[in-house]
């Protein structure tokens, strides 16, 4: 890694690096991050049973009530829509607003983006 470090006209220390150092750098930030939280309990993992269900239910959405363990009836009375629309949802018969997707998404304790495929 070549880092070259230089003043600016108001005497604040700046480093330059090429964009590929940068982003290594940002990475490793990353990756560190994610690995504090699979440590502390903070990012689910899942076993490879788990990516297998992952993998076969037709919608994320789908996998994560299984895996949570909740039905469709409880989820759906606890994000506030009806059984059969959530049923439509898991099967990916119809499709959401983000606003339905983010209340499912905080009844699961999880992203948005881990319910949309």
């Amino acid at each position: 890694m070549t880092i070259q470090t230089t003043t600016s006209p108001n005497g604040e220390r700046m480093v330059t690096m090429t964009a590929d150092e940068y982003q290594d750098l940002i990475d490793a930030r990353d990756a560190e991050a994610t690995i504090r939280a699979v440590a502390d309990g903070t990012m689910p993992v899942l076993s490879g049973a788990d990516v297998d269900a992952y993998l076969a239910a037709p919608t994320p959405l789908a996998f994560w009530r299984r895996h949570k363990g909740l039905t469709q009836v409880d989820l759906a009375r606890a994000a506030e829509i009806s059984q059969p629309y959530l049923a439509q949802l898991e099967s990916g018969q119809r499709e959401a607003m983000v606003s339905v997707y983010s209340r499912l998404a905080e009844r699961l304790n999880l992203r948005v983006d881990d319910l949309l495929g």
